[in-house]
């Protein structure tokens, strides 16, 4: 069965991380059937609304680290790109729902959805700093819009995690609902707007983004200069290492 699951109903496409046993990590051929998804549903008039969701006790954790040693991102066309450009750039409404660990691009993909519905067992992070990298898909931009540069330098700098009360008190989600709630709620919400004139939604989506659509787009790129830089030196070598063999990094020499 596939990794990356999607289906159509009703107006709405659901994509949703099937990779369970290995806490729904994202490998380059993931990022690539998601970039592929977001792909159709631009063009496919049957597609309004796109929802992502996990099960009921993983979002995802972030990137599958065995995957993205073997094959790291080299370029802008690297899978991993295209998603991040295809998710910022996407014109349709994106619901998600949110339940468990949300880790790395599993929180900061949540910044390009327009409406995020998460389980109260949601615990959102950003570990970048932690395995020697930096941040990505802009949220070294949009992290600190919406939550304040204090907040945002406890959640980018530390790394540690955030629950869904401090979520909601930030506006990253919009509701909070138990776990067996989640994805029916987001299914209910994104059939409501399914239900609405498309042209009105896209409209209306593009003039909020409008403002900082071009700031988006230089930031994820030199995010991408940075991080790609920033893989090879030897901090994020020796976290890497440290997790492949489970132990804690050392940090002193680099």
């Amino acid at each position: 069965m596939s990794d990356i699951l999607t289906d159509v109903t009703d107006g709405v496409m659901t994509i949703t991380f099937n990779r369970p046993d290995k806490k729904n990590s994202i490998t380059a051929a993931m990022y690539a059937a998601m970039a592929d998804a977001l792909a159709q549903a631009k063009e496919q008039d049957a597609v309004r609304v796109v929802v992502f969701q996990g099960n009921e006790t993983i979002f995802s954790a972030g990137n599958d680290i065995a995957d993205f040693l073997e094959k790291p991102p080299s370029s802008q066309d690297a899978p991993v790109y295209r998603f991040l450009h295809g998710i910022a750039a996407f014109p349709k409404p994106i619901v998600a729902a949110v339940c468990g660990p949300a880790v790395g691009i599993g929180t900061t993909m949540l910044m390009h959805c327009d409406l995020v519905y998460a389980g109260d067992n949601a615990a959102f992070s950003l570990p970048f700093v932690n395995l020697g990298l930096c941040p990505e898909a802009a949220s070294s931009l949009l992290v600190p819009q919406m939550l304040g540069y204090h907040r945002a330098a406890e959640a980018l700098l530390l790394g540690e995690p955030f629950m869904a009360e401090a979520a909601l008190e930030v506006g990253l989600v919009n509701r909070i609902v138990p776990p067996t709630e989640a994805r029916n709620l987001a299914q209910a919400q994104a059939r409501k707007l399914a239900a609405k004139p498309i042209r009105s939604l896209v409209e209306t989506k593009r003039l909020m983004k409008k403002g900082q659509a071009q700031l988006v787009l230089q930031q994820m790129t030199e995010e991408g200069a940075s991080f790609g830089r920033m893989l090879g030196e030897p901090a994020a070598r020796e976290a890497f290492t440290a997790f492949m063999e489970k132990r804690r990094p050392d940090f002193s020499g680099t």
